[in-house]
């Protein structure tokens, strides 16, 4: 006889696969319609079939999707920041406006204008602008200086850059090595009232003027191989690659049939990522215009702010990447904690030991899902029917393997370097921008190499074990950072942490690793030794330690370990090895 526990999971179970059945066919039956109402449908289905993965007759554009919207959805709101709330429609006309201001100053198809703007409904009105006139936005992370805003300002070749108050003077610091740069607008509207534009730049508000008619549409339909949005990878080891979105191959009906899966007309969306990100633009705001529902913007992330935030804007569904799921568990207890309407996290590298208790303490769901900006399309879904911890299952249709440095299968429980098969279709290519080795590399006999290490199980089902660029050569094994992070990260004084390697007296390399601690907690160095003496084994045990207040990050919350090899070992560095011994 079953028990009541027993029977509870079962009911559970049921209700989980009637609501991923009825969230597919909503997905279907929203894309099937529209390529139906485009008499694209028999085309789609057949090249679906040929192909044997989705493929669409005719893709939209990211400024088709921003009309169609404005008109589907018009009068019904869809982005709140702090007090100011824009219908989807309004912000099409403010679209427009930008657009038109943009191109009387010669900004043209062709031609980039770099965004190095914080969160703020003018980064909105200023890429969709972009995307109207057939020019490429260049999304800039906002914590960039120097030599590092300076490649990617003089790499993609931008005209023209919008900034902020806080980016302006990084940008009037480099402007001078680029002489392309013709015109640099600062959006002040949130500026202090005695602020002072730097000589040579001009406001974002001479972009919005204009009558009635300046918030018509242009329609301006560019070429399919012409660029439209350059998205450069973070750079934490080395010089950043930008990958080229092509106005033909934006993937904009395949959003949309994952957004009308993981969402309803009844969900608010959350964001406190970057929108100079991919998570944020991408899969927050491109969801929102194809759901028509609104998008609660906050300006960054603070663990602090993070659920009463959730709580006053009503969201329902929010996504979390990086180390955002751990570091909320670790808060103090708040009445905000289940005072909220969120229902689902969409989860990206949630660490095994937090999933359960993340959704116990908060009362919501974790979904976990992979994919990759340079990853043509390739993602793998855990809607709560894989193990905890498990990226899920690829799809039968997709064909993958795990392979070695000498790209052999690995077996089962050892790590390998995913490779999914994507074929030597023009479209599988993943284009860099002026990188044609990288490009050429990327996919190599049909076969996508993700750069992402993982595990297998008996049953399929993978596992992420870390970047293959991000690991460390010690004793002769491959030491996984991700994997030594994860532990450092379970001390329950230890708030997150960041793994490296060093060079070694003996040859190879020796590990690092620098912790922040929780607040009002003391890392004892002793104690962690003892800590990471039980759960990793003795090739993977640190061999130095530096306590800090932060690390580096970039705006996506990845930690800029290059920073923090530059540092090195220094006096204030613990040598655990000599703690070990004693």
């Amino acid at each position: 006889m079953e028990t009541m526990s027993t029977l509870q999971a079962r009911l559970k179970s049921l209700r989980s696969r009637k609501d991923l059945l009825v969230a597919a066919a909503r997905a279907a039956y929203a894309v099937g319609s529209l390529e139906h109402s485009e008499g694209t449908l028999g085309r789609t289905w057949a090249l679906t079939r040929k192909r044997k993965g989705l493929a669409f007759a005719r893709d939209w554009t990211f400024a088709e999707l921003y009309e169609w919207a404005a008109d589907r959805y018009r009068g019904q709101s869809f982005l709140e920041y702090g007090t100011e709330r824009y219908t989807f429609d309004e912000m099409n006309r403010r679209a427009n406006r930008v657009a038109r201001s943009l191109r009387a100053a010669g900004v043209e198809q062709g031609k980039g204008v770099a965004l190095m703007l914080g969160n703020h409904p003018h980064f909105l009105d200023t890429f969709f602008a972009v995307q109207k006139l057939g020019a490429y936005a260049v999304p800039v992370n906002t914590a960039l200086v120097a030599d590092g805003l300076s490649y990617i300002l003089d790499h993609s070749e931008v005209c023209a850059v919008v900034c902020d108050p806080d980016t302006a003077p990084k940008i009037a610091a480099v402007r001078g090595q680029i002489p392309r740069i013709a015109n640099v607008w600062v959006s002040t509207a949130e500026a202090d009232r005695d602020y002072l534009l730097p000589s040579g730049m001009r406001p974002f508000s001479e972009l919005e003027r204009g009558d009635a008619a300046d918030g018509d549409n242009l329609g301006v339909h560019p070429p399919a191989e012409a660029p439209s949005l350059l998205l450069y990878t973070s750079g934490t080891t080395g010089l950043p690659k930008a990958v080229v979105s092509p106005f033909g191959q934006q993937r904009v009906k395949a959003l949309g049939l994952g957004a009308n899966f993981f969402y309803n007309p009844q969900d608010k969306l959350y964001t406190c990522l970057p929108l100079f990100h991919a998570n944020a633009l991408l899969l927050t705001v491109m969801s929102a215009l194809w759901v028509g529902i609104p998008v609660h913007l906050s300006k960054r992330f603070s663990a602090s702010r993070f659920w009463r935030e959730i709580s006053e804007s009503g969201a329902t569904c929010f996504n979390s990447i990086g180390g955002m799921i751990p570091i909320l568990l670790k808060t103090p207890p708040s009445p905000y904690d289940r005072n909220h309407k969120l229902r689902r996290v969409l989860s990206a590298a949630c660490p095994k030991d937090a999933w359960r208790p993340f959704e116990e303490r908060f009362g919501v769901e974790i979904w976990e899902g992979y994919s990759a900006v340079d990853g043509a399309g390739v993602m793998i879904i855990n809607t709560g029917s894989a193990p905890i911890g498990s990226l899920g299952k690829p799809a039968r249709s997709m064909k993958w393997r795990l392979v070695d440095d000498a790209g052999k299968d690995v077996d089962p429980g050892n790590p390998g370097e995913l490779w999914v098969h994507v074929g030597n279709k023009t479209e599988s290519r993943v284009p860099y921008w002026k990188n044609e080795k990288a490009s050429n590399e990327k996919v190599t006999d049909g076969w996508l190499h993700t750069g992402d290490v993982m595990q297998a199980d008996a049953e399929g089902y993978l596992y992420f074990v870390g970047r293959n660029t991000d690991s460390m050569r010690r004793r002769g094994e491959n030491v996984s950072a991700y994997e030594v992070e994860k532990v450092v990260d379970g001390h329950p004084d230890v708030l997150e942490s960041a793994a490296f390697g060093v060079p070694s007296p003996v040859g190879e390399q020796d590990i690092m690793i620098s912790v922040v601690p929780v607040e009002g907690k003391t890392i004892v160095p002793a104690q962690l030794v003892a800590y990471l003496r039980e759960r990793l084994p003795k090739y993977a045990q640190p061999s130095y330690l530096d306590i800090v207040s932060e690390l580096p990050k970039t705006g996506t919350h990845r930690v800029i370990k290059s920073d923090l090899k530059k540092r090195g070992v220094s006096t204030s560095t613990v040598r655990l090895e000599e703690l070990a011994a004693k």
